[in-house]
């Protein structure tokens, strides 16, 4: 990560300590001698992907007190329960002070990479790229998105400002003084006032839209909720129409509906890119704990 990221990622850690924290830990002050140090470790409670050790280390490390933290796992590898993933050594109040929130982000981010990878992996044998989309948390974006690429999907638009993405309810409330009409004219008006400085991606919920604007110049096309016969036909009208040329065409997204249990069936069809909403926004965190030793 570059720098900026890196402060970030601070900030985050630093608000989350604080929420947590408050005016102390009233507990740890009544209840551990100052000064006492203690070693501790992290522990994989059971399997998974590992993400965010080091973010992790940053909750230790950010309450002071020369705290050691060393990794004993990289994130992106597989972890297995009872794996030893960090060694903590330190003054007992401050490890005690953070661990909560360590382990949340720990937990957080490693579910997300391992469900990202569960989904991968179902679709390996095929050129579909996983993708995820902005239903993140507020403020944990960097983060979660971090998280999809740990478990080896890629990653949508951060934000609103980085590509253009129409979709139904843009259509429903266009301004109709731009002088056109439907999704084609929209995209054609659209593409002249962005002159190829970002990507240009629509939606369309059915083989009639798709039709409509297969050849408006747009470089993704989004299938929204459409069922596997008409995604099947959709890619075939794209490679069809541009098989002579060095133009392949629009990128393809499937979207929507899109779980475990169909998702090869997606990638099957030969779609370039898979959405899955899920990959952020139904995430169980994986289990890690904090053991004295």
């Amino acid at each position: 990560m570059n720098c900026s990221k890196e402060s970030q990622i601070a900030r985050i850690v630093k608000i989350a300590l604080k929420e947590d924290i408050g005016k102390g830990d009233v507990t740890t002050r009544l209840t551990v001698p100052a000064g006492k140090k203690i070693s501790a470790v992290i522990v994989a409670e059971e399997n998974g992907v590992l993400c965010g050790i080091e973010v992790a280390g940053l909750a230790f490390r950010l309450t002071g007190g020369n705290i050691r933290f060393v990794s004993a796992a990289r994130d992106g590898k597989r972890i297995r329960r009872g794996q030893v993933l960090a060694k903590i050594n330190g003054p007992a109040d401050k490890i005690l002070t953070a661990e909560r929130v360590a382990l949340n982000f720990l937990g957080l981010l490693s579910g997300i990479s391992t469900k990202t990878r569960c989904f991968v992996d179902r679709v390996r044998p095929y050129k579909a790229k996983i993708l995820d989309t902005r239903k993140t948390l507020p403020g944990l974006r960097i983060l979660e998105k971090y998280a999809v690429r740990t478990g080896g999907g890629s990653n949508h638009r951060f934000r609103l400002d980085e590509m253009v993405l129409i979709k139904e309810n843009h259509i429903q409330v266009m301004d109709t003084s731009l002088g056109v009409s439907g999704l084609k004219g929209l995209l054609r008006k659209v593409n002249k006032q962005i002159k190829g400085r970002k990507e240009i991606e629509a939606e369309v919920i059915n083989l009639s839209q798709f039709k409509e604007v297969i050849e408006a110049g747009v470089d993704i096309i989004m299938l929204d909720n459409m069922n596997i016969a008409e995604i099947r036909k959709a890619v075939k009208i794209r490679d069809n129409l541009f098989s002579r040329g060095r133009n392949l065409g629009p990128k393809l997204e499937a979207s929507g509906s899109i779980s475990l249990d169909n998702v090869k069936k997606y990638a099957a069809c030969g779609v370039d890119f898979i959405s899955v909403g899920e990959l952020t926004k139904d995430v169980e965190s994986l289990d890690v704990s904090l053991d004295i030793v």
